[in-house]
């Protein structure tokens, strides 16, 4: 059973920075996807960014340019840095993480809340 742990939350003024991080247990093909989407209260979910397991990365365009997504291979582990933080940035952000091996496998974090807020 595969489980993410996420971390790195909490207030910040806006302008500020936060780095989030997702660990990942389990037994978890080399080949995958991690990623962070976010959802505030009475919307969607929404993407944020992804990185696949060669490093290749994708933002939404409302983050680009703000946030960067990296990860440790060795330690199954994501992290999101977020610079110059707007207070629409403010949700809850979950940890992503998917593979394929004969169907799709998806798992989400628990979410850990981002408040940009004076």
């Amino acid at each position: 059973q595969v489980q993410l742990m996420e971390s790195g939350g909490g207030l910040v003024q806006p302008g500020g920075s936060l780095r989030l991080s997702c660990a990942a247990s389990g037994s978890i093909p080399s080949i995958n996807i991690m990623g962070w989407y976010r959802q505030e209260p009475g919307k969607e979910r929404e993407f944020v960014a992804i990185i696949t397991d060669s490093g290749s990365t994708n933002y939404a365009d409302s983050v680009k340019g703000r946030f960067t997504i990296a990860r440790d291979n060795a330690k199954n582990t994501v992290y999101l840095q977020m610079n110059s933080l707007k207070p629409e940035d403010t949700a809850v952000y979950y940890c992503n993480l998917r593979y394929t091996t004969w169907k799709t496998e998806t798992y989400w974090g628990q979410g850990t809340q981002v408040t940009v807020s004076s």
